[in-house]
């Protein structure tokens, strides 16, 4: 049950996006097209479940182990730089017209905060964190992350049809939407 709390919590109630603010490069810049934001929000999916897989057990066997803590950063730098590599290939070889989609922002998974952020979030307590958490967590993250930035794009795609005043057109009401949703996830603070 404990699991399911932090799946929920890091999905809705403290979403990396909306809450934590991370991740809005890509979620600002990919969340035009419907097609290349499911793209987005799988690719995300799996690198920080993968991420979160591989850096907890580096962190708390190896740097721990070696009093290297202070390296924790450059350490998940780099697996996380490998695993958009690979996921980069798997896209490229499964689906090409989503890796033309994607363009340069799947590249940018490797330098995008949330998956660096989930990654030192799930060993910033390494004492009271167990593996299971940081992945549920991560899992969490990941969802939260496709979640919000699937419905910020149906909600952006409805407004450029919209009525909007010309000085808000385009990244203005994105941020304005942006803004209000983070607002809207406020309200569920308390459930959990």
């Amino acid at each position: 049950m404990e699991l399911l709390a932090i799946l929920i919590s890091s999905m809705l109630i403290n979403n990396i996006v909306l809450m934590q603010f991370l991740g809005l490069c890509s979620f600002f810049g990919v969340s035009t097209k419907m097609k290349s934001v499911v793209g987005m929000g799988l690719a995300v999916i799996v690198v920080i479940f993968l991420a979160a897989l591989i850096t907890y057990p580096i962190y708390k066997f190896v740097l721990v182990e070696l009093r290297i803590t202070y390296i924790d950063t450059i350490a998940f730098i780099l697996v996380i730089a490998s695993l958009v590599q690979l996921t980069e290939l798997v896209i490229k070889r499964v689906s090409k017209s989503l890796y033309k989609t994607l363009g340069v922002y799947l590249p940018l998974i490797a330098t995008n905060c949330a998956v660096l952020g989930v990654a030192l979030i799930n060993v910033s307590d390494i004492q009271n964190t167990t593996y299971p958490e940081a992945l549920m967590y991560a899992l969490g993250s990941g969802l939260g992350y496709a979640f919000i930035i699937i419905t910020f794009t149906a909600i952006r795609l409805r407004l450029d049809s919209a009525n909007v005043p010309k000085a808000l057109k385009g990244m203005p009401i994105a941020l304005v939407t942006a803004g209000l949703m983070a607002l809207a996830f406020m309200g569920l603070s308390g459930i959990i």
